[in-house]
């Protein structure tokens, strides 16, 4: 953790952890349609994985992005022997993404992002504020 971790830097780890979450949900969006030929070869929707780190020193708590998975959402199988893409069996794989649930992802770190945002122009124009004081 930084030696010199204040209130910009925990937003600004805030904010990219919400960039995350809202690119993974964009991308399985853009991918909900997705057919593929094989069960292997479906989209299988992306997850990000989020861990806490707590500075003893000051106190503060930031978020850490240990990385950005594939899901073990099963695809769905579909009988459709006349898709262009269907294997021997007549058989094409519809990727498991939930669109409700990835708009829901969206929306949700779209306000979390606009808060941190928010967060940081109160604390500037506290500092702005203080600084006219003196």
């Amino acid at each position: 953790m930084a030696d010199n971790l204040n209130l910009f830097s925990v937003v600004q780890r805030g904010m990219s952890a919400q960039l995350v979450r809202m690119n993974a949900a964009a991308s399985n969006l853009a991918n909900a349609g997705a057919v593929a030929g094989s069960e292997q070869d479906a989209y299988r929707p992306l997850r990000p994985v989020f861990s806490e780190n707590l500075d003893r020193a000051s106190g503060l708590s930031t978020v850490q992005v240990n990385g950005v998975y594939r899901s073990d959402d099963a695809p769905i199988r579909r009988h459709e022997p006349g898709h262009p893409m269907a294997d021997e069996n007549g058989d094409v794989w519809d990727s498991s993404v939930d669109e409700t649930a990835e708009m829901v992802e969206i929306m949700e770190s779209s306000r979390q992002y606009q808060n941190l945002v928010e967060a940081m122009q109160t604390a500037k124009q506290l500092m702005i504020d203080t600084m006219r004081m003196k």
